[in-house]
């Protein structure tokens, strides 16, 4: 929201400040991840066991639209700052708590980080090596689901408040929002009662034309369009055509004597040798790439993915792409608790009073 033009105030702990500041790989004072949360936005550095910053975000609250927390569920009502307190003062606020597991339920004030997220919620459950064994996930995806999701009902409570006037409350579980993101995975669960058997499903392997394989240089391509004409495509070249009827069947062992002949097949070239192989073959496939070699494709710097400051320092860049209002990221990353002064003075502080509360470690 910062990218848009939004004024985003980070409100950090006291004394050491957001913990992804101190992450490792720091680079020109601040470390990657931090950047590329926290650009643009301003800081300030409360102590909110003080009562005195406690008040000091109350007097936020009444300038802002948005509230938004992610504490263990109870939390912010211990610290006298629960949405009740807040809306007494500040009634225009939406105020939006994301949490693991959410404000009520058995599980809420059960703590957890993204992966035991994942798999209480059963998506680790799908995610298995080639041992079945489950993996460790690659995307912190309930992190960035919640997060997301956050994001939809926040611009839907704008809406709403820009109408009415009033804000409201939104509870966010990062579990809940995974779940949210599972419909295509449901079939065996709704309709037969029963876990998924992943190498048997289409989402995870089950399609011949949904699978990675390894090429002879030891590197990987994914193929990854199940629609039969792809298939029938790719096998033509190939010299199998035979086997393009087998493709129509469901996913799963059906498929076997297709994947079969694949994993044979694409050890016959190097990964350079399948692009070229591909290029008049109209297919879903891609190869599979680290993370540098995507970030440092030219297409994604053509998209604005990959973007530079001044220093010529890389930043992740802006997703959504709005014609008439682009975005227009500062790249500032703001000092620990660099905004305080003047955040306090908007609100009406003398500077007398501020220097006060800077020596008093309430800022």
């Amino acid at each position: 929201m910062a990218d848009h033009g939004a004024e985003v105030i980070k409100v950090e702990p006291y004394p050491l400040g957001e913990p992804a500041r101190h992450a490792p790989y720091q680079q020109a004072g601040h470390s990657v991840w931090f950047r590329n949360i926290a650009r643009g936005k301003k800081s300030i550095r409360l102590n909110l066991k003080d009562p005195r910053g406690k008040d000091i975000l109350l007097k936020l609250c009444e300038k802002a639209d948005v509230f938004v927390e992610s504490f263990r569920p109870g939390v912010m009502d211990r610290l006298g700052i629960g949405y009740r307190s807040i809306e007494a003062r500040a009634p225009q606020i939406i105020y939006c708590s994301i949490s693991a597991f959410g404000q009520t339920g058995k599980y809420s004030v059960k703590p957890a980080h993204d992966p035991a997220i994942q798999a209480l919620a059963g998506a680790m459950s799908v995610s298995l090596g080639r041992d079945d064994f489950p993996a460790m996930p690659g995307i912190a995806a309930a992190d960035m689901t919640g997060a997301l999701t956050a994001l939809a009902g926040v611009l839907m409570a704008l809406v709403s408040q820009r109408a009415t006037g009033k804000g409201d409350y939104l509870d966010v579980a990062m579990m809940d929002s995974l779940m949210a993101c599972m419909p295509h995975m449901l079939g065996p669960v709704f309709l037969e009662n029963r876990p998924p058997v992943p190498k048997h499903e289409r989402s995870w392997g089950g399609g011949a034309f949904n699978n990675p394989y390894e090429t002879k240089d030891g590197r990987h391509l994914m193929m990854g369009g199940m629609e039969v004409h792809f298939a029938r495509n790719v096998l033509t070249k190939a010299g199998r055509p035979d086997l393009a009827p087998l493709c129509e069947q469901p996913a799963g062992p059906a498929q076997d004597p297709v994947r079969t002949f694949l994993r044979e097949f694409f050890k016959t070239r190097t990964l350079a040798e399948w692009e070229a192989w591909f290029a008049d073959v109209d297919a879903g496939w891609a190869p599979i790439r680290d993370l540098q070699q995507a970030f440092f494709d030219p297409a994604t710097a053509e998209r604005g993915m990959l973007l530079r400051d001044e220093e010529g320092i890389p930043h992740v860049g802006v997703p959504i792409k709005f014609a008439h209002e682009p975005g227009r990221p500062n790249f500032h990353v703001p000092a620990l608790g660099e905004h305080a002064r003047e955040i306090l003075s908007g609100l009406g502080y003398m500077q007398t009073e501020i220097e006060v509360l800077l020596k008093e470690n309430v800022l």
